[in-house]
């Protein structure tokens, strides 16, 4: 009798594509939320971002950078923020980067912010993720990562003017926290890989999967 045969395991997705697919899967989340926002009689879910120095307003943290005040808002940071989110997933480094800035921005927003405002959006972390791939090159000693951030300023470093109070309706708080949650970032993770004054390993090269940068 012939032997049966052995069932071949799927190949899996190159990293490129886990990386955009995930992406598009947060743009869609953020969209479907805008529009149920849109939906409700006054843009009900907006009242649930950072509502500075009260207990109440502190979950605000969580919730704000899920909320956007109008479509040209949400699209104004899909734009670069999918563009370095799909960077920071490439770089394998998305989960911690993004932990640590929505934490620094969001607590510095509500420690910061105008009393009685309330302050939502993503740009918070969009600013945290420019800021870490700016220097993590140079925490990490790294001259590929150093001339990835390079082109990273050349295409986004203007909007860094966001961290200063040049409009009344921006949160330049949040732009400034999460700049700095960025740049935390990528000093505290380049010094846990190199732990006790190692140098960090290179990662393994994976034909499968391709090479985080």
């Amino acid at each position: 009798m012939p032997a049966a045969p052995t069932e071949q395991p799927g190949k899996p997705r190159p990293l490129w594509l886990t990386s955009a697919i995930t992406m598009a899967a947060i743009a869609a989340v953020l969209i479907v939320i805008e529009l149920i926002d849109v939906l409700t009689p006054h843009h009900d879910l907006d009242a649930n971002g950072i509502e500075p120095r009260e207990l109440g307003g502190l979950d605000g943290v969580l919730w704000s950078p899920f909320l956007h005040g109008d479509w040209s808002h949400l699209f104004g940071n899909l734009g670069p923020g999918m563009v370095l989110g799909f960077v920071l997933l490439m770089a394998r480094r998305f989960l911690a980067v993004t932990a640590i800035v929505w934490g620094i921005s969001g607590v510095g927003v509500w420690l910061t912010a105008p009393a009685y405002s309330v302050t939502i959006g993503a740009s918070g972390i969009i600013f945290g993720w420019l800021t870490y791939l700016l220097i993590r090159g140079v925490f990490n000693r790294n001259l590929r990562q150093i001339l990835i951030g390079l082109v990273v300023f050349v295409v986004y470093g203007s909007i860094l003017w966001g961290v200063l109070p040049t409009d009344e309706t921006v949160s330049w708080q949040g732009h400034l926290f999460g700049a700095i949650g960025g740049v935390a970032a990528a000093w505290y993770l380049a010094a846990r890989d190199r732990g006790e004054g190692g140098r960090p390993a290179p990662a393994a090269p994976n034909p499968s999967t391709g090479v985080g940068f």
